[in-house]
């Protein structure tokens, strides 16, 4: 009967089909609530602030434009207070250590509070973008769903990358993309064929639910474009690339830059976005395409209707705009933003290129659909993302050539001079290599300070190889560090190196001293140095200890590093986590 009935049990992956399901349709119905709530703060404070301060009839009232932005960031005061940590600035860079350095635990709390500040934050006018928030909102969603279901850390991996597709998906109108987006920038590539259904079928009934409500209309409208010539065209998109790549870098170091000088500036942290705030709204008063998302002044620029010298200046704008609205303290994402210069670069760039060669080149429409493309995939380094980002918007393969070439190039020259993406600088700064995995970060987590044993016997230079083979012969170690009279490490010496002596009589055997027959080309490390740098030693010398020393410069032997310590310290802290996990959970 048992039997029988197991036969009617779901599978491994039909429960992962199952599940997928479930967390697509909550992160279209998350999606549907965030949206709203940013269109209903927006409509209340922007367009409300604007006609109680009689902004929209002009003249003096426009002064009063920051007012409104910094309303935003007032309110965002006491959510900032409850939840120390989880409510300013950029977040996406600590949701990428949780999915692919931790257990990928995410606190419920975390959906609503992503919802409110980004909501308090974009519909106020402050400069950023709901595409990152809406996919941690969605991540947070398919980790909450795998806390329920009590799944792996790796299957929690999936199923919180799963609610990003689904996020992006629903908010883009775009399934394609979704699916590369938490493809290549949540999982960072790495990813197995089960995963990637799970992400298809998060994405697809995301998609499914937000076109019920919304319909099939994409968060903004890409006309349609044709190459006129591809001889003079094809070469030109490779130029703007270029000079797209370059931009790229520019928006993230000045993004960084901004965020670290805010950190180090005097004044209470509840203050320093209010600032922004004011920065944002004296930006508006001249160009008020900066505010919010900028997706109305991206609709005309695609049809062609931007002003050469403002989408120009709306470059560099934009780029300040967004880094002092989330280096301050603002909450949102840099996705919108990234879109936006794209389209102002582009732009640009189209509109003096159609003007020089009108009857060879299309308008300057076609340029900023290809730019926007182009400059998200160079700042985040997620290509593909980026072109069917731009297909599934168009539908159309005559654009989707140049968006081919125009990206790959742009990641190219922006991997060049910035090896880091938006989302990876503070890695890098850690010296952790996120796409490595969970496994290495938690080896270069890891000092060898905590691993080594201090019980060391060491040899002096001047004693002779019968007392050398009289300490091997207690079978404590192999590898002995031999030190001078100062007490300092001069060099190693190993049973090996004895070997060619053992024939000789015991007369001649005193006669040798171990500073003679040792190792001088030491390897050596220090007890800050990360388990990661030992394993990598070990296999690269191939051998099972290395001495510890207070220094390179001061060789003061502090213990030894064994191999199979350091794998025991490494699987204690596996384990741990393990246990966290399960706690969390």
């Amino acid at each position: 009967m048992m039997e029988n009935l197991r036969k009617f049990v779901p599978g491994d992956n039909t429960r992962m089909v199952i599940i997928a399901t479930l967390i697509g349709l909550l992160a279209g119905l998350l999606n549907i609530i965030f949206r709203s709530f940013v269109d209903l703060v927006h409509h209340v404070i922007f367009d409300g602030g604007s006609r109680l301060l009689a902004i929209d009839q002009g003249g003096w009232h426009v002064l009063l434009l920051p007012l409104i932005p910094i309303a935003g960031m007032v309110l965002l005061i006491p959510l900032s207070l409850l939840f120390p940590g989880e409510i300013n600035g950029y977040g996406f860079t600590k949701f990428l250590r949780k999915v692919n350095m931790e257990d990928g635990v995410i606190r419920a709390r975390s959906i609503l509070l992503k919802i409110i500040a980004t909501g308090l934050t974009v519909g106020s006018g402050n400069s950023a973008g709901v595409e990152g928030p809406i996919a941690q909102i969605g991540g947070a969603m398919g980790s909450q769903v795998g806390q329920l279901t009590r799944v792996s850390g790796n299957r929690m991996k999936v199923y919180v990358a799963a609610g990003c597709a689904g996020g992006v998906a629903g908010m883009f109108n775009t399934p394609i993309a979704g699916v590369f987006f938490a493809a290549e920038i949540v999982l960072l590539g790495t990813y197995e064929i089960s995963s990637f259904a799970a992400l298809v079928i998060a994405s697809v009934m995301s998609t499914a639910v937000t076109r019920s409500y919304y319909g099939v209309a994409s968060a903004f409208q890409i006309p349609q474009y044709s190459v006129v010539n591809r001889l003079v065209e094809f070469p030109l998109y490779a130029i703007m690339a270029v000079l797209i790549g370059l931009a790229a870098v520019l928006y993230i170091r000045t993004f960084y830059l901004v965020r670290d000088k805010y950190r180090e500036m005097p004044i209470h942290p509840q203050l320093k976005p209010l600032t922004g705030a004011l920065c944002i709204g004296i930006f508006g008063i001249f160009f008020p395409q900066v505010m919010g998302s900028g997706y109305d002044y991206m609709k005309e620029v695609l049809d062609g209707d931007g002003i050469t010298w403002v989408m120009f200046a709306l470059i560099f704008l934009k780029i300040i705009s967004t880094s002092i609205t989330l280096g301050s303290g603002g909450a949102g994402g840099v996705v919108a933003p990234s879109l936006f210069i794209g389209a102002m670069l582009g732009g640009s760039f189209g509109s003096v290129i159609h003007k020089l060669l009108p009857e060879l080149t299309a308008g300057p429409g076609a340029y900023a659909a290809v730019g926007i493309g182009a400059f998200l995939a160079a700042a985040t380094h997620a290509p593909m993302t980026a072109i069917f980002l731009l297909f599934e918007m168009t539908g159309n393969y005559q654009i989707i050539l140049p968006v081919m070439i125009a990206t790959i190039i742009g990641t190219i020259v922006a991997n060049k001079f910035c090896e880091d993406s938006i989302n990876t600088v503070d890695f890098t700064r850690e010296g952790i290599n996120i796409h490595e995995g969970r496994e290495v970060a938690i080896m270069k987590s890891l000092k060898v300070g905590t691993a080594i044993s201090d019980d060391v016997d060491f040899i002096s230079e001047e004693a002779n190889i019968k007392q050398l083979l009289q300490i091997f012969s207690m079978g404590r170690s192999f590898y002995f560090p031999v030190v001078d009279n100062t007490g300092k490490m001069t060099g190693i010496v190993s049973l090996q190196d004895v070997k060619n002596i053992l024939h000789r009589e015991e007369k001649q055997q005193i006669a040798f001293k171990v500073g003679g027959i040792c190792n001088r080309d030491v390897t050596m490390l220090t007890p800050d140095d990360s388990l990661f740098t030992a394993m990598q030693l070990f296999d690269i010398k191939g051998i099972e200890e290395i001495p510890v020393v207070e220094s390179l410069k001061d060789r003061w032997v502090v213990g030894m590093l064994k191999r199979r310590d350091a794998l025991d310290a490494y699987n204690r802290e596996l384990l741990k986590k393990g246990i966290k996990a399960k706690i969390g959970a």
